[in-house]
């Protein structure tokens, strides 16, 4: 009976060290197992702006967007757009129209679970803009107050007026379908030199938004909806 307790004992080591290497050579496979993340261009458009267009007087604009993944978390950007803007105050009448791009990097803070592709993101772009501005009318300024201001209307177009930024930008981006992105994002911008019309302002620049006489810095905004086009998987 002894000799039979040792031999079972035996057995059950010889079991038991079977199965501890069998498991230990299991968790090797899964953990040599990696996700093959997607590598390509991803383009599309700022919808923020056909919709500013549609209910928005005096607005019209779009903007084409693009990234291409060069590393697990880096993205080289762009944005391509142009845009109309009417400027209608008491005393001052001005159309400004031009385009403008913005180049830079982004970095994709989020750490995604297995075959998923969403974003929580921050990146640097520098922002040029070519324009011109049509100043319509104007109101002359008087002491008198018996009589309100009188009121100009002209014709004066200043071209080849541009304008040069850096913004960063933050936002987040969601995979709706199979390769298929939705985006918003929050922009800062910091102007760094622009060309002015001789005797009057820069009153809204493409791309960088309004400006004004106290501050080089400036705000925008985006609501893209954008597609993968997978090169490669890495």
């Amino acid at each position: 009976m002894k000799q039979a307790h040792i031999f079972l004992f035996y057995i059950s080591l010889v079991f038991a060290t079977t199965s501890l290497v069998a498991q230990e050579e299991d968790q090797k496979q899964q953990d040599t197992l990696s996700a093959k993340h997607k590598y390509g261009l991803r383009i599309g458009a700022d919808i923020s702006k056909p919709l500013r267009t549609f209910l928005e007087k005096g607005y019209s604009g779009f903007e084409v967007v693009g990234d291409f993944r060069f590393s697990k978390n880096f993205y080289f950007a762009a944005e391509l757009g142009s845009e109309k803007k009417d400027w209608n105050k008491p005393n001052l009448t001005n159309t400004t129209t031009g385009s403008y791009i913005k180049l830079g990097a982004d970095y994709n803070a989020y750490s995604n679970w297995l075959n998923m592709n969403n974003a929580i993101f921050a990146g640097l772009r520098y922002g040029f803009s070519t324009f011109k501005q049509e100043l319509t009318g104007y109101s002359i300024y008087t002491t008198n107050h018996d009589f309100p201001n009188p009121f100009v209307e002209t014709s004066q177009e200043f071209s080849g007026l541009t304008a040069h930024w850096l913004e960063l930008i933050v936002g987040v981006k969601t995979e709706i379908l199979t390769n298929l992105f939705l985006s918003i994002n929050l922009q800062l911008k910091r102007k760094i030199a622009e060309v002015k019309p001789d005797n009057y302002d820069n009153l809204y620049i493409p791309g960088f938004n309004k400006t004004n006489d106290y501050s080089d810095f400036g705000v925008g905004y985006g609501y893209t909806i954008s597609y993968l086009i997978p090169i490669f998987k890495k």
